[in-house]
């Protein structure tokens, strides 16, 4: 009985410490799944970069509503830090920006200066959810992006 309780302790702790895990492949173009793998007892791999390190942000990575659009963004899904960007046009510039939450609460809101036309904004104090990011300019025209925290 001693060794079968023996056997069945071994068994237990074997098979715990084994990690399955699912792998996804995604397609570029679009974002849909193309691939599923299970991977059974696999080695955890390591994360090809640093989480902590910031890199410089491109044109080609901002996101934009269409090609004429003036508000660029990047990166969404945020995780902790989104950063904006905005054309300064006739005159036309950005002088606040609000953080809104899902239920319409303004959460943070900044006041930018005529001459700059950039804003990061934290996002690593929120909970996971859907924001809103709402630019008003000076003429009152507002432009508001939707983001995901992730």
């Amino acid at each position: 009985m001693k060794n079968v309780l023996i056997f069945l302790f071994l068994c237990f702790i074997t098979f715990s410490t084994a990690q399955n895990k699912l792998k996804f492949t995604y397609d570029n173009l679009t974002g849909n799944q193309i691939n599923r793998t299970l991977c059974i007892n696999c080695a955890s791999a390591k994360p090809s970069k640093d989480n902590n390190a910031i890199q410089a942000v491109s044109d080609e990575d901002l996101l934009k509503f269409s090609p004429t659009d003036v508000i660029s963004y990047y990166p969404n899904p945020v995780k902790e830090e989104l950063f904006i960007k905005w054309d300064l046009i006739d005159e036309n510039y950005v002088t606040s920006i609000q953080v809104i939450g899902i239920n319409g609460q303004v959460l943070t809101s900044y006041n930018c200066k005529k001459e700059i036309n950039s804003q990061n904004i934290p996002f690593q104090n929120l909970p996971t959810g859907v924001y809103i990011v709402s630019l008003e300019y000076n003429n009152r025209e507002q432009k508001t992006i939707k983001i995901i925290k992730q």
